[in-house]
This record gives structure tokens, sequence and C-alpha cells, in this order.
């Protein structure tokens, strides 16, 4: 047998939040186990989903630091950015590509800062391409069930 992990948290969140969390007195230790329940639950969504959100964030990243080669930028951000535009998600494992990412948004804020208050086309075109990477990385990692 090989547990699944997303099926297993998902059982113990159901469990904790619609069976045990009501039968616990106090309601202090009730709230308390019915909000572990919950974040069982989001650990479940993230397992299932970790990896493909990552490697749609990388890839977006890149592209946008691709898009940067039409914009005028400093020696030191434009080869930084062109260095990263050019890699790869080889190591599909959760903590390499979470450390990638981060990597990846740290530049992507040097960059952003860069293009954000210029004028001209290319500019504000790949500022606006940031915004919209921003927004879809957002929706990405929102939770199903969460208001944002």
């Amino acid at each position: 047998m090989k547990p699944d992990p997303d099926a297993v948290l998902g059982y113990l969140a159901g469990l904790m939040v619609q069976t045990i969390a009501p039968q616990v007195q106090p309601q202090y230790l009730a709230g308390v186990i019915g909000m572990s329940g919950m974040l069982l639950g989001m650990a479940a969504q993230e397992w299932d989903r970790a990896a493909d959100r990552l490697v749609k964030e990388n890839r977006a990243i890149r592209g946008l630091f691709r898009q940067a080669e039409r914009v005028g930028l400093d020696a030191d951000l434009a080869q930084e950015v062109r260095a990263l535009a050019g890699g790869q998600d080889d190591d599909l494992r959760i903590s390499a590509l979470e450390s990638v990412n981060t990597g990846l948004r740290a530049a992507l804020i040097s960059l952003h800062a860069a293009v954000e208050t210029r004028t001209d086309a290319a500019s504000r075109a790949l500022n606006d391409a940031i915004w919209a990477e921003l927004s879809a990385s957002t929706s990405r990692r929102a939770y199903t069930g969460s208001p944002f």
C-alpha cells in the first residue's frame, strides 16, 4: 500500500473539522482542533499542486526576463535577468523549486522597480506583463474555498 499524501491529509482534515472538533470541550480546544484540521486541508491542496504551480511561476518569470531584453536596463541587472531567463527546472523536488522561485522573485522585484516608472513603450508593456503575472500567481496560490 502506498498512502496518497493529499488523500491522507484531506481525510485527517475532514475528520478533525467535521467529527472531532464538534465533540470537544472546552470550546477553545475545539477551535484549536478545527483550525488544525483546516491547516491539514490546506496542506493537502498544496501537496497536490505545489510542483505544478512553482514550475508555471518559474516559467512565467523567466518569460518576463526574456521580455526585459527589449528594455534598456543597467548592465548588472541586464546580466542577472539574462542569466536567469535561460534557466529551467530540472530538479522537481518542492524544496528545489521553492529555492529557484525565491531567487527568480527577488530578481523580478529588482526588474519591476527598474521599469515601473518608465514611460517608453517596452517598459510599459513589461510593467503590465509583470502585474499580470503577479495577479495570476496570486490566483494560482489561492485555496479552494478562499474568498481571495
